[in-house]
């Protein structure tokens, strides 16, 4: 810590400090502004703390140790998984220390695309990311992690702007950056230095690449019909009305007698079984009901000689009704 920084103690957004009572005292304090941290008191002598938990659980330190953390560990463990290289760097238990920003460094300097599966990296690749960690970790903690000391050229020097109108997102040398999501983490990249030399995950691969995939496959696409636009009409042309019907299954014919010619009956089956609704073709007239009964049979509804409801007799049996 500066020391014009002990002037302001404890510093802003601490959590808690501590101070010896030798001499020199010694100040140390715990700030976590975006309250991610956690602490854990582990009662052990000091130099056997790595070997407690949690440390014990992570993997090698990329400064510390360096007979563990070699070029063929980093090979083994991105041989043995599949998942961006961004997310492996992230993973506490295969690497101690890398962070977000430091992650983003290292795959900077090494040009190497963030999303791009760990698995798909070739030796020289490997070995080129290893260096760059070794690079980015050491130059850190050589300034102990004073930011204004860091190199010029580093990403980390002009990747805080996101694109505002403050900061534009580009680097000094020219090159547009950009940020995207990987392991959960916003993660910023140059897309013109780290170009994808192997498989992504399915969400970024290209948007187009289902599209040719399926003209590949010989799958037909259909395409909306156009039509001409009047003078002072706007649009692209394309006519939602005209638009081709899906396949399908082909339409039922309907049960409906093609029309004939004008003075025959048109008979259209109605819902009703019992009924045939009848009407002349040329709409003159409509033809008279007819029922299931005999031709010969009518019923005149305004005759006054119709034999009321059947009722039931004394024996309980039941009354036909007649017709007079």
């Amino acid at each position: 810590m500066k020391d014009t920084e002990l002037e302001d103690w404890p510093p802003k957004f601490w959590k808690f400090h501590l101070e010896t009572d030798t001499k020199p005292s010694v100040k140390v304090a715990y700030t976590d502004a975006r309250r991610f941290g956690r602490v854990r008191l582990v009662d052990c002598p000091g130099e056997d703390i790595r070997q407690y938990s949690p440390l014990v659980e992570n993997g090698p330190d990329p400064v510390n140790d360096l007979d563990i953390f070699t070029e063929q560990y980093l090979r083994d463990k991105m041989r043995s998984r599949r998942v961006p290289v961004k997310a492996l760097l992230l993973d506490q238990t295969t690497i101690s220390g890398i962070g977000n920003w430091v992650a983003d460094e290292a795959l900077y300097q090494a040009k190497q695309h963030p999303e791009q599966y760990c698995n798909t990296f070739n030796d020289e690749e490997i070995k080129t990311l290893f260096d760059s960690i070794r690079y980015v970790c050491q130059t850190a903690v050589d300034h102990l992690g004073d930011s204004d000391a860091f190199p010029e050229h580093w990403l980390f020097n002009h990747r805080w702007g996101k694109g505002s109108k403050e900061e534009a997102s580009q680097h000094p040398n020219g090159e547009k950056l950009a940020f995207i999501t990987v392991g959960g983490r916003t993660s910023c990249y140059a897309p013109e230095r780290q170009k994808k030399t192997g498989k992504v995950e399915p969400k970024a691969e290209d948007t187009n690449a289902g599209v040719e995939a399926a003209k590949q496959s010989g799958k037909r696409t259909r395409k909306r019909s156009q039509v001409k636009l009047a003078d002072g009409e706007k649009g692209d042309g394309a006519d939602v009305n005209t638009t081709a019907p899906e396949l399908g299954p082909p339409a039922k014919k309907s049960r409906e007698a093609p029309p004939s010619e004008a003075g025959d009956l048109v008979v259209k089956p109605s819902r009703k079984g019992s009924k045939i609704k009848s009407e002349a073709a040329d709409g003159t007239g409509t033809a008279p009901r007819s029922s299931r009964r005999k031709p010969d049979t009518t019923i005149d509804t305004t005759s006054t000689n119709m034999v009321p409801e059947p009722q039931r007799g004394a024996g309980g049996r039941r009354k036909s009704a007649r017709l007079q």
